[in-house]
């Protein structure tokens, strides 16, 4: 295919990703919505079409990543085909990180819909439902969507293939993901500070896709 083709069909997969993050996101809360951790498992029970729909389109927002690491290598491997590689394999690794992530979804799944009672339910059950909904937050995809996302960006800003502010905005939303998600994982950062950090991305990815699946990218430029 031609860059042109790739940068559209990457256009509408950033779009496409976002959408389904976010009814995803809304779905989940639904399906998980109470006061405490009892209620929570109780509303899994009532909720289940929800939380399954929820796992579906977590292995679809996988699959959007994989996607989005082929075609943005395309348009953007004239630029250095090393920095583009390893940028693929960022994604990849994002989406493969991204589908396996899935399973704790399908193990609230199970736990709030699995027969009963049994011996030491009132106390291991509960305590497992926490765990899987409040306990740490292990967002090693979403570093490598921070890794793979500074990199494209770069690429972008160097080939001069999109609007050099919005590949600029880009390379900062980049880093400072990059910055940031590692120090969510080891406990440093937490709350809306982490939710803050998010949206330079998605003031970025939002125009981006709608400019690669309307306008492509440019012609081939290096510095």
């Amino acid at each position: 295919m031609t860059n042109t083709k790739n940068a559209r069909i990457a256009g509408f997969t950033f779009l496409f990703y976002i959408i389904v993050g976010i009814v995803s996101m809304v779905l989940f809360s639904q399906a998980t919505g109470g006061a405490g951790i009892t209620e929570k498992l109780a509303g899994i029970a009532h909720h289940t079409f929800q939380l399954r729909v929820s796992i579906l389109l977590g292995l679809l927002q996988a699959v959007c990543a994989i996607v989005l690491a082929a075609t943005l290598y395309r348009v953007t491997c004239d630029q250095d085909s090393d920095l583009a590689m390893l940028a693929l394999t960022f994604r990849v690794g994002e989406g493969l990180l991204g589908a396996i992530a899935t399973r704790a979804t399908a193990d609230l799944l199970w736990l709030g819909t699995a027969p009963g009672p049994r011996p030491l339910d009132a106390a291991i059950v509960p305590t497992i439902g926490t765990y899987l909904l409040n306990g740490p937050n292990w967002n090693v995809g979403a570093i490598f969507f921070a890794m793979g996302s500074t990199l494209f960006s770069y690429l972008l800003l160097r080939g001069r293939s999109i609007p050099i502010p919005l590949a600029w905005l880009g390379v900062v939303a980049s880093v400072l993901l990059l910055v940031g998600l590692p120090l969510e994982l080891a406990g440093f950062l937490s709350g809306s500070v982490v939710s803050f950090m998010w949206i330079p991305m998605a003031a970025y990815e939002v125009p981006l896709g709608l400019w690669l699946l309307v306008k492509g990218v440019r012609t081939k430029t290096t510095w």
